[in-house]
């Protein structure tokens, strides 16, 4: 291996300073920002909070799929160094905007994906930080980047490792793809058949474009399908806040702790493997054990995100800043979800709170939800299960790919294993 300066094997390309006047709710272009770079070395996006840009700019800002790009500021701590490839999107131009930078290999010199990891590594890490400057927010120049040394193999060394890693890596986000689209395909189907009432009735057809019979609820204050019940969420479920403890107090048993991140980082089903292990006594811990039933809502931070956990282990309780809603009857848990889920975000489930807005077990609980029949809840339950079951064993495999990428990364990058032809 050869010791080299960044500067001699890649370029920084800096983003364009977009108009705010321009910003518009719908474009072909979107902007790219540090929030697309996410602290797994990947590219994150939700529609929902992107930037669209509605004028002209110069073309040489335009994006292109399998672009490389870094964080020249630091929103979170550990973030310099962190890389993200820019996905293809139907329907969406991506546009490199400030504080973001596009890293360009010089041809011959270096590898694009052996770079991505290359740059997440602690030697790389450490001596950004170094070279950051500022206080509030932390800051790096491309000259910055062009200082740090590093110990590069031969470029066909690093293809090979490039292209074993991001083969890991890609096999990893085709499974994040799979599960968001079943995800959304869920929540479609609730949609469908529980808020517009279209759900299949007498050999598929749909009930409510097809004439069946709606009656006028007082207490909701619109029209149901004949047969639907009313009843609060109270009535249908027990509800219990998390615990809070001392973290200075040692205990006989470790548990794996949900905490509002674990909720912003996930979508429909927790993770347990991202759980935090604390020390309690039993009897502290035991009473805020969950089980598969479990319906969990954060109180604040993200007031009214709702999770799932699927084939949890025994040993997982949540925080005080989480409500978690067991279900009276097994059969609720899905469509209760997906109710709450609809919510997320909305004024809804929300109640004053000093500084973030909160959740409570009353506001839940005053709640008033239509009931369909049981025969049409078990046909959704058996759509859900078969989705989230393939969903969690994505989840599985991933958790054993990125142990994989991880295991071989520093032994690749220093040269203690190698990839033969």
């Amino acid at each position: 291996m050869n010791k080299v300066k960044l500067g001699e094997i890649l370029k920084i390309k800096h983003g364009f300073a977009f108009k705010s006047e321009n910003y518009v709710d719908e474009s072909e272009y979107a902007l790219v920002t540090l929030a697309n770079i996410s602290s797994t070395n990947n590219f994150q996006f939700n529609k929902d909070k992107t930037t669209f840009y509605g004028a002209s700019f110069p073309n040489d800002f335009i994006l292109k799929e399998d672009d490389l790009i870094m964080p020249l500021t630091e929103q979170v701590v550990g973030l310099f160094g962190n890389t993200a490839f820019v996905p293809k999107m139907q329907g969406i131009t991506f546009v490199l905007n400030q504080r973001v930078g596009k890293v360009v290999p010089v041809d011959d010199k270096a590898d694009k994906y052996y770079l991505h990891y290359l740059l997440a590594t602690n030697l790389v890490k450490d001596q950004l930080e170094y070279r950051a400057s500022g206080t509030r927010q932390r800051n790096i120049s491309p000259d910055d980047v062009y200082d740090v040394e590093v110990f590069l193999p031969d470029i066909t060394t690093q293809r090979k490792i490039g292209k074993c890693l991001y083969d890991i890596e890609k096999k990893v986000n085709l499974n994040n793809a799979i599960n968001d689209n079943l995800a959304y395909q869920l929540k479609d189907i609730y949609n469908y058949w529980f808020n517009q009432f279209d759900f299949p009735h007498n050999d598929k057809h749909q009930y409510k474009a097809d004439g069946g019979l709606m009656i006028w609820n007082d207490k909701i204050k619109r029209k149901i399908p004949a047969g639907w019940e009313i009843k609060s969420f109270g009535e249908l479920c027990s509800l219990r806040n998390g615990i809070n403890y001392d973290k200075s107090v040692e205990g006989d048993k470790i548990y794996r702790i949900i905490n509002v991140r674990n909720i912003s980082s996930s979508d429909l089903i927790l993770n347990e493997n991202d759980l935090d292990e604390i020390s309690l006594p039993q009897k502290q811990g035991n009473k805020y054990c969950v089980s598969e039933n479990s319906i969990i809502v954060a109180r604040s931070g993200i007031p009214g995100a709702t999770r799932i956990l699927q084939k949890p282990s025994s040993n997982i309780i949540f925080c005080g800043f989480i409500i978690c809603c067991t279900p009276c009857d097994d059969i609720y848990k899905y469509y209760l979800m997906f109710y709450l889920k609809q919510l997320e975000g909305s004024a809804a489930t929300k109640t004053g709170g000093s500084i973030l807005q909160n959740v409570s077990q009353d506001t839940l609980s005053n709640l008033t939800v239509p009931i369909p029949p049981q025969s049409l809840l078990r046909e959704f339950n058996q759509i859900v299960s078969q989705s989230l079951e393939l969903i969690h064993s994505n989840m599985q495999e991933n958790t054993q790919l990125l142990k994989l990428r991880d295991w071989l990364l520093p032994m690749l990058m220093n040269g203690q294993a190698t990839i033969s032809d």
